[in-house]
């Protein structure tokens, strides 16, 4: 038994450290000496990189908190057509990578784009650029990274709302408060920590995109570390643009933990938690409810997704010139690795946590899940510094393992997300009483053949929900596998990405398509889930 649990203590103690070096590697950068690009950078370009990283995600919150809450509260309070329909078609947001979504906003609004081609197909020859807004610089980043992902807010307020007491709206009918007091008094507030929480990966996903800002040409600490590692061929350098956005992320923890302090946020249990009662829209109400969630869901799907089936329609050259085998080869072999690697040990993690019941291996799990909050690109990074120092001071040659490999970039996707993997298996051993295992050992069965012939089982609905989640998010990964990827290795993403950094917009559209259609599907699977009622 000592052996068995010593071997628990290793594996976690070897993910949590694996976890680590990325986090140690960046710190321990900032003190390194670099050249001169560190210096020009200071006096150039630093302070513009913080300031627009700054903008560019109070603009997000802003706009994700909005429509965010907003689409959960019609959805969960009021019934109106379509109210169904929109519970979860507007969770298809989520296929649609903020990068796309950027190259859809483009190609509508530029000079002579698809905007132009309706006006003039409706009403004739004229000079219409010029009533034409231009959704670019960092107004469109903003709007692109916005109608990405403010998915997260809307699942977990919709949750939220959704489990909240008819008590809490009959409390605000005693104290004498309208539909709209009610509102932003009790209701709004009592679904704070969901709201919170959603706001929170709304931020870490922000201040970690790529793709977006780098076609808009914003210069943020993403990008930033991206040139310094491609342009200038500093690693420290780029470690060190590193620090401040981890600084950031640290920030954003920090605030959202003193934000709460020790405010409560429970139903109270008196008179017991009671189903609410929707309320029915007619007239003028019900079309605007209908019509403001329909918007939504048009803007952040049916709008990107149209304007790359467009393109492809109109040039099925780049469709046929598309080496789809290739491409659909390598995302799945980058999904099926990476969620092998995963599920594995998010198992022989959770599993170590059972069977020891020890407080120091839960804060090891703890801290290794701690990689989804670090940006994809600083994990990309970090992880080639730590390989490249290992290789020179121990004269072993790692770099062409690690470096530009299958075996790296399948690593560094783990870091990334395994604290999803973890927590989706940690999920489902919870639901499962630690009698079960002792009644199994009483019958003699071995903790193996209770692992395989019982947790397993029981736990495969978590494993399946676990696999599509993990391959929507390494379908859409882009900063990883751009830094991280063998020679000539191509996915949808970065196929997508090299043609809309030439500018090749057209050609985009055909893996963007795919890619879009490909997580889709994915998510429509993973519905009854995430919107579990």
């Amino acid at each position: 038994m000592y052996n068995k649990i010593n071997i628990w203590y290793l594996s976690s103690l070897i993910i949590s450290t694996i976890v680590a070096i990325p986090i140690l590697t960046v710190f321990g950068s900032f003190f390194e000496t670099t050249g001169n690009y560190s210096s020009i950078l200071r006096e150039t370009f630093l302070f513009d990189y913080i300031l627009n990283s700054i903008f560019l995600l109070i603009g997000v919150l802003f706009i994700t908190l909005i429509i965010g809450v907003g689409s959960a509260y019609l959805v969960s309070f009021y019934e109106f057509p379509g109210a169904n329909f929109f519970k979860w078609a507007l969770i298809l947001s989520f296929a649609v990578p903020a990068y796309i979504y950027s190259y859809s906003l483009t190609a509508f609004f530029e000079n002579y784009g698809t905007a132009f081609t309706i006006l003039k197909s409706l009403f004739g020859e004229a000079n219409y650029n010029k009533f034409i807004p231009k959704m670019d610089g960092l107004l469109g980043a903003i709007i692109a990274i916005s109608f990405s992902i403010f998915g997260y807010v809307y699942v977990l307020t919709r949750a939220s709302f959704h489990y909240q007491s008819q008590n809490l709206i009959d409390l605000g009918k005693n104290l004498g408060f309208n539909k709209s007091e009610t509102f932003f008094r009790i209701i709004l507030p009592s679904a704070r920590p969901a709201i919170v929480a959603g706001l929170s990966l709304v931020a870490m996903e922000t201040l970690s995109d790529f793709g977006a800002v780098s076609f808009f040409g914003i210069s943020t600490l993403t990008t930033g570390i991206y040139n310094a590692w491609t342009s200038f061929d500093d690693l420290v350098l780029a470690n060190r643009i590193s620090f401040f956005l981890l600084i950031f992320i640290l920030a954003l923890f920090l605030l959202e933990n003193f934000s709460r302090k020790k405010a409560q946020y429970h139903t109270p249990a008196k008179g017991g938690i009671r189903s609410k009662t929707k309320i029915k829209l007619n007239g003028y109400k019900s079309f605007l409810a209908t019509a403001v969630c329909f918007s939504v869901f048009f803007i952040s799907f049916i709008f990107p997704i149209s304007q790359m089936l467009y393109w492809t329609l109109k040039f099925p050259k780049h469709l046929s010139d598309l080496n789809v085998l290739q491409l659909s080869f390598n995302t799945l072999l980058l999904v099926v690795l990476s969620c092998l690697v995963l599920t594995s040990f998010s198992f022989l993690s959770n599993y170590g946590n059972r069977i020891s019941r020890s407080k120091l291996l839960d804060l090891l799990t703890t801290f290794s899940i701690s990689g989804y909050a670090i940006p994809g690109i600083i994990l990309a990074v970090a992880f080639i510094t730590f390989v490249s120092f290992v290789d020179l001071h121990t004269g072993i040659n790692i770099k062409s393992i690690f470096i530009g490999s299958i075996f790296g970039l399948v690593i560094v996707y783990f870091i990334r997300f395994y604290s999803l993997a973890n927590n989706g298996i940690k999920s489902g051993y919870l639901k499962i009483n630690y009698s079960i295992d002792e009644s199994a050992y009483l019958l003699g069965y071995s903790k193996f053949k209770t692992f395989t012939n019982i947790h397993l089982p029981y736990l495969k609905n978590s494993i399946l929900l676990i696999g599509i989640l993990l391959s929507i998010e390494i379908i859409k990964e882009l900063p990883i596998t751009l830094i991280m990827r063998p020679f000539n290795f191509e996915t949808f993403a970065t196929k997508a990405y090299t043609f809309a950094s030439q500018d090749l917009l057209e050609a985009a559209a055909a893996p963007s398509l795919i890619l879009i259609v490909i997580a889709s599907i994915f998510i429509l699977t993973t519905s009854k889930y995430i919107l579990r009622d």
